[in-house]
């Protein structure tokens, strides 16, 4: 039904015209822009594991529609939307897709106008005055689109609403950014059609695909990056039956404390790559300490406990990781200092230690483990709270409550042991006189 009313609306608008005044070769060729430059759109990372949004440079036609059509032209270019044909898309995403930019362009032709904007191709005179009302019809554009997109995940129960605090802005503030540069473009389209015409549109497209590529170049290095630490995460697993898809899921639950902590894009990544490389040492351990059952001699926890420094060792000459060696160094230390393998105290810990070091420990607690059966959530979250302070660092633990309140978190499901007769034994590896009321793998 949401859907529906949309395309009415938008079917109403371009039916209601008037067109009078626009320019028919202008229009099919701003169309023709449109289209292309819609099909050009690049999936971006925006912060969070799978967290991904696509970025197209087709605003900058919309918005030079907007001046040089007025509002019912803007709304016919983007009513094209629908003719995109690179996209796998059903027709209701298609029609969907160009109702919503032929209402946003309809409503920011109009803010234009009633800002004092004038329909057509800017003149020397023009400048800097049309800058403002220019600004507006962004602003206008970006709003409409926006609200009409929510809407829909609203519809779909995609879409949870949120009070503010709790709200990342910043990687919507970062893609909004990229949005509105695309946007800005569109200005200069208009002022330079009067001069070149047709050739205005070959003189944009170069750009756009070279932005295109860009950032295609960019999104397939994250790509590579994640398959090859992913490998490198897979081969530590491959040494213990029961930390299957630890890696992976330490590195989900630190982003997750990341994104809710406000960090920026890059920093969320750098976090996400220490989780999933935080064990990365262990190939340098016995594998038959690793899945020993009961407690563990002196010589045993020793070796235990030079991991973070074997990791260290073997990814350190890996440039993009930046930040993550410190988190993959000193993800065992602890707030009071009783830590390895340097005995770091509060804040001399590296933030993306402290934040892999509580991500660590929930995944073990709530994971089955070869000397203690896995616990729920609800427990896992009483025992980071009851360690908070003493073991790990206070904001980090209730911005995982509060993600894990939030999102959700799904446990891995039991493993069960191979049958060789072992009981399973009630000690903690990490130190053969602690009980396991602390923390497994992340205690190891």
């Amino acid at each position: 039904m949401y859907v529906g009313l949309v395309v009415l609306g938008a079917l109403a608008v371009l039916a209601a015209g008037p067109y009078s005044g626009i320019e028919p070769v202008t229009l099919v060729l701003l169309a023709v822009l449109f289209v292309v430059a819609e099909s050009i759109s690049t999936m971006v990372d925006s912060g969070g594991e799978g967290d991904r949004t696509g970025i197209s440079p087709s605003s900058s036609a919309a918005l030079a529609a907007v001046v040089l059509t007025g509002p019912v032209g803007a709304a016919v270019v983007g009513f094209c939307s629908v003719l995109v044909v690179l996209r796998r898309q059903n027709l209701v995403k298609r029609f969907f897709n160009g109702a919503q930019f032929a209402l946003a362009g309809y409503a920011a032709g109009h803010a234009y106008l009633l800002m004092g904007g004038r329909m057509g191709v800017p003149g020397r005179d023009d400048f800097p005055w049309i800058v403002l009302p220019y600004t507006v019809a962004i602003l206008v554009h970006t709003a409409v689109n926006g609200a009409l997109i929510a809407g829909l995940l609203r519809c779909l129960g995609v879409l949870q609403l949120r009070r503010p605090g709790r709200m990342r802005w910043r990687p919507v503030v970062g893609l909004e950014l990229a949005s509105l540069g695309y946007a800005m473009l569109g200005l200069l389209i208009a002022a330079i059609w009067g001069l070149v015409g047709l050739f205005a549109v070959l003189l944009v497209l170069l750009p756009l695909f070279i932005a295109r590529w860009a950032f295609y170049q960019y999104v397939a290095e994250q790509h590579a990056h994640d398959a090859t630490l992913a490998t490198l995460a897979q081969a530590v697993e491959t040494k213990d039956y029961y930390t299957r898809g630890h890696c992976m899921r330490v590195s989900k639950a630190s982003g997750m404390i990341a994104q809710e902590l406000g960090l920026s894009a890059e920093r969320v990544r750098n976090v996400r790559y220490a989780g999933m490389l935080h064990d990365i040492g262990k190939l340098g351990v016995p594998t038959k300490v690793l899945q020993k059952s009961g407690g563990l001699t002196e010589e045993e926890f020793a070796a235990i406990q030079l991991h973070p420094m074997r990791g260290y060792e073997i990814v350190r000459e890996i440039g993009f990781l930046d930040e993550a060696l410190a988190g993959i160094m000193h993800h065992h230390e602890k707030m009071n200092g009783r830590g390895y393998p340097m005995g770091l105290a509060g804040e001399d810990i590296p933030e993306c230690a402290r934040i892999v070091s509580v991500a660590d420990v929930f995944d073990c607690i709530t994971s089955t483990r070869s000397y203690r059966k896995a616990r729920s959530v609800g427990e896992a979250v009483a025992e980071l709270r009851r360690c908070a302070g003493e073991q790990f660092d206070p904001r980090m633990v209730e911005a995982l409550v509060r993600a894990v309140e939030r999102d959700g978190w799904d446990p891995p499901v039991d493993i069960e042991p191979p049958d060789d007769g072992a009981e399973v034994a009630q000690q903690d590896h990490d130190d053969p006189s602690v009980p396991l009321r602390v923390a497994g793998e992340g205690e190891r």
